[in-house]
């Protein structure tokens, strides 16, 4: 459902930039939310056409709105209320930080060993080295 008139921070959580109304607001307090390199106000009413720059901690973003959306609706849905106009060159800077990002977890069958292994390494480690008093 659009409708005429709607604020800036409920936009974005609508179109699920954000995950809480909240969060989208705190955004716009901490100036990483501008419409034409001017910080906006979380109550900015927004209208079709406006062109926003939102920094995410995933990534920087630059909307176009597309549509009005009060409510937040499946991201299937949500995707068709404004189009990402990002710059390739922030897409690139984004694929290179993943490239390289470490998430800390273990890769797939790398890591703790098996029952066997550890019997494997118990068998190796009896055997070869003389043990000196």
């Amino acid at each position: 459902m659009s409708t005429e008139k709607i604020r800036l921070d409920k936009y974005l959580w609508a179109i699920r930039l954000f995950k809480t109304r909240s969060q989208a607001a705190d955004a716009c307090d901490k100036n990483k939310v501008k419409l034409k390199g001017d910080n906006v106000k979380a109550a900015k009413t927004i209208s079709l056409g406006d062109e926003f720059e939102v920094k995410t901690e995933a990534k920087r973003w630059v909307i176009k709105v597309t549509g009005l959306l009060d409510h937040r609706v499946q991201y299937s849905e949500a995707i068709k209320f404004y189009s990402d106009i990002t710059p390739p060159e922030e897409l690139d800077r984004i694929q290179f930080q993943a490239a390289v990002f470490n998430t800390g977890k273990r890769m797939s069958k790398l890591g703790r060993p098996t029952k066997k292994d550890k019997r494997d390494l118990d068998d190796f480690m009896e055997g070869d080295f003389p043990i000196s008093p």
